[in-house]
């Protein structure tokens, strides 16, 4: 789960990024919406964390924004700002759901994964193909009830290949949604985790092939 936090407390936003970078996912920080703007106009995320109070535009500005174009991107409102009122306007101008400052990182975490699962329809943090189970609240994945030996870049590969099945995923597309804007990556980093996820999902019904010249496919082999 790729994630984009437009919050301009530093501090706050520094905590948030370390506690879901443990969590193993990757989560971009900008202080403003100008330059959320142009982050959303060439990178893809799978849910946005918005603060309401920013200088320049307001998050309210972005979400009325966003709709506007069609962007369905899931996102969740997280302010000090407490009144009814707020909450409403948030709602109505297009956010998922609305957390309010101070919070739980624990709840923070269980929100953003409830607006994931509700982007794909699902209604469970486990996603199951074939012999596969992958639990997106836990961060492990099983198959056939062993437990496998993931390091965290691996489990991102594996979540994005799961969302995306039966679609060519190209190195740029995997890296868009692996690394952050301060990591540094390189095409071998990438194959070299592919290679491990493979070895691990030996067994799997999960097949990941290589598209010559396009790139990498998975496919639930029954």
């Amino acid at each position: 789960m790729r994630m984009l936090l437009i919050e301009d407390n530093e501090s706050l936003a520094d905590s948030i990024r370390v506690y879901f970078q443990n969590l193993g996912h990757p989560i971009d920080w900008i202080g403003s919406v100008e330059k959320a703007e142009a982050s959303l106009s060439f990178d893809d995320f799978d849910l946005l964390i918005l603060d309401i109070n920013l200088p320049g535009k307001s998050g309210f500005q972005l979400l009325q924004s966003l709709r506007n174009k069609g962007n369905k991107i899931p996102v969740l409102v997280l302010t000090a700002r407490t009144e009814v009122d707020d909450r409403v306007s948030s709602l109505d101008f297009g956010a998922d759901d609305y957390l309010a400052k101070p919070f739980d990182f624990r709840e923070l975490a269980a929100r953003c994964r409830a607006l994931y699962r509700r982007e794909r329809g699902e209604a469970s943090n486990e996603m199951q193909c074939g012999n596969l189970v992958y639990d997106l609240a836990a961060h492990s994945a099983r198959v056939d009830g062993a437990l496998l030996d993931l390091r965290p870049r691996e489990l991102q590969l594996l979540e994005l290949f799961l969302k995306n099945l039966d679609r060519v995923l190209t190195k740029d597309d995997i890296s868009n949604r692996l690394y952050r804007y301060d990591e540094a990556y390189t095409p071998n980093a990438i194959e070299q985790t592919l290679t491990r996820l493979r070895k691990q999902l030996d067994g799997s019904t999960l097949i990941i092939k290589t598209i010559r010249g396009l790139g990498y496919l998975a496919h639930v082999d029954d």
